[in-house]
């Protein structure tokens, strides 16, 4: 497993490490839902430097990711950031990402008056990815993987901002949701503090050197110790995540899937010229879907897990679980999975097959909270 930066603190602080995505991550330090609470009602800090981060930028740069990219890039302005994926032609999804417009002359690259980005990607997609940009790189964009020397901290929940408020002369007030700058943190310059996150509780992400982590992490634990701040863990972040509705890489989105039937059609620019894939989820959206990734809650307390079908009212086969646990803010059982079109909508009575046991359950409207 590869480490983070932070791995032998983590280890230090007791925490239960596990592979992900071949990382060694913390699941725990504490307990799922002592820190699953500790975000949703006041703040909590995530390590999660094993994501990857590329630099595009030069005179190809807008090209390369308005063509590889499914939202629009010609939205973003300096400053701002979207959540986007990489389609594939016959119309599945190499991974989701976060689209960075990277501000005149960053520190991290020069764009030479032609606009920057920073693209966000998943951990275990990093190499994958890297290769399927490049692929496409016939528009002379300059590409440099940053993923190695940055540091990724999630500092999420509704006191999130007070306590880096702290740490930092930038009014992080005026940052808008999905916005971010560049300033100082911690004694540190070059920070990114982008109000964007994945856990749907507010907060902030922070992009960094890996040589200023170690010192920004003890402070931020210092600064939000009043506030009741903890380390929380990969647990807490998937708990946090599916009562949002968020899709996880691997399980609720993958190679196979469109991000029409993931109902991500909010990111599918099909009127804002072309892109890798729009040809298909044109003539996708013009037949009508076929599937639909949708929100269920279930009666008793077990909780769904990916892999298990899902059956209509009569038991016949309408799809398969994508994503699932007990809820710790709901305290009932919730998933994340794909169901025939005709069974999607809200109200729809399913069945979860267990194999020897069925458990009763309904489509509903995501987000769950």
């Amino acid at each position: 497993m590869t480490p983070t930066p932070l791995t032998e603190i983590h280890r230090a602080l007791g925490a239960k490490l596990v592979d992900f995505a071949g990382f060694e991550m913390p699941l725990t330090y504490t307990s799922l839902k002592e820190e699953h609470f500790a975000v949703r009602e006041k703040a909590g800090m995530f390590d999660v430097s094993h994501m990857g981060e590329f630099i595009v930028r030069g005179p190809g740069a807008r090209d390369l990711v308005q063509y590889v990219t499914s939202n629009d890039v010609d939205k973003l302005v300096e400053g701002q950031a979207q959540y986007s994926c990489l389609p594939r032609p016959e119309g599945g999804i190499v991974d989701d990402l976060l689209v960075y417009r990277l501000p005149a002359n960053p520190a991290m690259s020069s764009n030479d008056g032609h606009p920057a980005y920073m693209l966000v990607v998943n951990a275990g997609n990093i190499k994958k990815d890297w290769d399927w940009i490049s692929s496409h790189n016939t528009f002379g964009a300059t590409m440099v993987d940053i993923s190695a020397q940055t540091s990724l901290l999630a500092v999420q929940g509704p006191l999130a901002a007070d306590i880096l408020q702290k740490l930092t002369d930038t009014n992080l007030s005026d940052i808008p949701y999905y916005h971010f700058v560049r300033g100082s943190l911690a004694g540190f310059d070059n920070v990114i503090l982008s109000a964007t996150g994945y856990t749907g509780a507010g907060g902030f992400e922070l992009y960094l050197d890996n040589s200023a982590v170690e010192t920004v992490w003890h402070a931020v634990l210092e600064a939000g110790k009043s506030a009741g701040l903890i380390p929380c863990g990969l647990g807490a972040r998937d708990t946090l995540r599916l009562e949002k509705g968020f899709c996880l890489y691997g399980n609720d989105i993958n190679d196979e899937t469109t991000p029409l039937e993931a109902g991500l059609g909010w990111i599918t620019k099909l009127k804002s010229g072309d892109f890798v894939g729009r040809d298909h989820l044109l003539r996708q959206k013009e037949a009508g879907l076929s599937r639909r990734l949708v929100g269920f809650v279930l009666d008793g307390r077990r909780a769904p897990r990916n892999g298990f079908p899902i059956l209509d009212a009569a038991g016949n086969a309408i799809g398969n679980v994508t994503s699932g646990t007990h809820s710790p803010s709901l305290d009932y059982p919730l998933g994340l999975g794909y169901v025939t079109v005709g069974q999607h909508t809200p109200g729809t009575k399913i069945q979860i097959d267990l194999g020897r046991k069925q458990l009763e359950a309904e489509v509903v409207k995501i987000p769950f909270l």
